[in-house]
């Protein structure tokens, strides 16, 4: 059940990635906060059933996390597959190794600056996609997967959201690849540069997540966008990106094979994107996920709220 939550009363939960790799980035987070905000509980949850747990237990707490693109992503999962994304309001500090898509999503990667748009930014409602297994995406998804020593670009080079965990996680789990398991869109400028790189080839909830393997060539994929084929099987293609846009639509581009001449990219709007054919992989977000056959995320329209610089 949502909850309402205090705008100076706040649950900050620190992410072990994020102590582990810049304790003294998380150490700033907590002094700003603390100095800032009426009411500040810390918590350091050491497993996946704590951290839900904490998460679950704030009350009329405003939730902040400091943690990664990975922590992010889960928290976010968390709060949908209980149905409480929409009652909420989420604070994030990036903190860790991978946090390109915390950037993309218009927080900044400075520990101060973000802990400064928790205290006295402005709440925006984002997209998000939801594919049929109940996984989210909040930046991007793409097909083929970039490999796992890939990175997606970030804008302010403060981090990269494309790199697969140092393990291979094995579940899919929300918590996979932490400590715990052990190892053109319109009206979103900041993705542009996200999207353009996600657009270019290399070579799922996801059902199981691995590192992706290296490209093995052009694939044979069924596109659909609201019902509409925009691309069949007898036409191969080198990658699709998905990415949420505006007003409750995702931009899709698929980027046909090229012959000699460089074929030009297929792009269509809508709110369902159907993908299907030969088992293939995806990168959604910071996680790869797949084999599957097929998939169909679906837009939800301002599903994520999200505590941003004001403008």
């Amino acid at each position: 059940m949502a909850t309402f939550a205090t705008p100076d009363q706040l649950l900050v939960i620190i992410d072990p990635v994020a102590r582990s790799t810049d304790g003294e980035s998380v150490r700033i987070a907590k002094d700003v906060l603390g100095a800032g905000a009426a009411s500040t509980k810390v918590c350091l949850p050491e497993s996946p059933e704590e951290f839900a747990r904490m998460l679950q237990r704030r009350g009329s707490r405003r939730p902040v996390l400091i943690g990664d693109d990975r922590a992010l992503v889960r928290t976010v999962a968390l709060l949908h597959r209980r149905r409480e994304l929409a009652g909420c309001v989420l604070s994030v500090v990036p903190v860790g190794p991978v946090l390109g898509v915390a950037h993309a999503l218009g927080v900044p990667t400075g520990a101060v600056a973000a802990a400064r748009a928790v205290l006295d930014g402005t709440e925006r409602r984002l997209d998000v996609l939801v594919d049929d297994s109940d996984g989210v995406v909040l930046g991007a998804l793409r097909i083929p997967p970039l490999p796992a020593d890939a990175s997606v670009a970030d804008p302010s080079g403060a981090g990269s959201s494309g790199a697969a965990s140092s393990g291979s996680p094995s579940s899919g789990s929300p918590f996979s690849g932490s400590p715990f398991s052990g190892g053109g869109p319109h009206g979103r400028p900041w993705l542009h540069s996200l999207v353009r790189t996600l657009a270019h080839p290399r070579t799922a909830r996801p059902s199981r997540l691995a590192a992706a393997p290296p490209s093995l060539g052009p694939a044979r994929l069924r596109v659909e966008v609201d019902g509409e084929t925009l691309v069949d099987l007898d036409q191969p293609v080198e990658a699709v990106s998905v990415t949420p846009g505006a007003s409750g639509t995702a931009e899709v581009i698929v980027r046909p094979l090229s012959l000699g001449a460089d074929a030009a990219p297929i792009e269509a709007r809508g709110r369902i994107v159907t993908v299907s054919g030969a088992d293939f992989r995806y990168r959604a977000d910071a996680s790869v996920a797949g084999p599957v056959r097929r998939r169909t995320w679906t837009v939800r329209e301002g599903a994520l709220g999200l505590m941003l610089p004001g403008r």
